[in-house]
């Protein structure tokens, strides 16, 4: 059995114990998330939302709180001095689906 979940403005296909990184979510480590906004559930039989499924849901568990690698900005302009160097990491969350409901 699998679902399509919607989370941090994405979509992302997971089945029952799959371990994905989704945009930073409020949780401690070992804490259980349940995403509500279910587009598809498939197995047997398929399921499409319009444009969620009533009543489906996917619980995980929250493995870790990360900061994904540096990603270096660097700007600059020939013929002048300007030169400017930044620096991002976007903070996500690692979460571990432990069961569809759907």
């Amino acid at each position: 059995m699998y679902a399509i979940i919607e989370t941090g403005g994405k979509q992302i296909r997971v089945q029952k114990g799959d371990s994905i990184f989704v945009e930073k979510l409020v949780g401690e480590a070992g804490e259980t998330i349940t995403f509500d906004k279910v587009l598809l559930v498939g197995g047997d039989k398929v399921k499409v939302g319009a444009p969620y499924v009533k009543g489906a849901s996917v619980t995980a568990t929250v493995e870790k709180q990360d900061r994904a690698k540096k990603l270096v900005i660097f700007k600059m302009k020939r013929k002048t001095t300007y030169r400017k160097k930044q620096g991002h990491r976007q903070p996500y969350t690692k979460v571990k689906i432990e069961e569809i409901v759907g």
